[in-house]
């Protein structure tokens, strides 16, 4: 799924979030300006075509102020923000590739 539509629909506020989304938002007290940065700067770092509810995927990007996100979002045509965290550097290499698992 190419980015492209993900972000046009971001940019006009044609998006939803979850409540597992808005719950782990606060916990981790990421506003919906940094998704929006998120994924506007960011690009795919994994799919999941086989995603419970409907395809999404993995994107990563930055904030304006340089913190690093990922955030799980649905396919269009209704974009669902599922999930948003900050990588964690022992499961994650440069924030793109997942570690292995021994």
């Amino acid at each position: 799924m190419p980015l492209t539509h993900i972000r046009r629909l971001i940019e006009d506020g044609h998006y939803r979030f979850t409540a597992h989304a808005i719950q782990k938002m606060a916990e981790r007290r990421i506003n919906r300006k940094e998704i929006e940065e998120a994924v506007l700067n960011g690009e795919i770092i994994e799919e999941y075509p086989q995603d419970k509810y409907s395809p999404s995927c993995l994107v990563y990007g930055k904030t304006m102020k340089g913190r690093a996100i990922h955030v799980v979002c649905s396919h269009p045509p209704t974009v669902w923000i599922v999930t948003a965290y900050d990588p964690d550097p022992k499961e994650w290499i440069n924030h793109k590739v997942r570690r292995e698992v021994k």
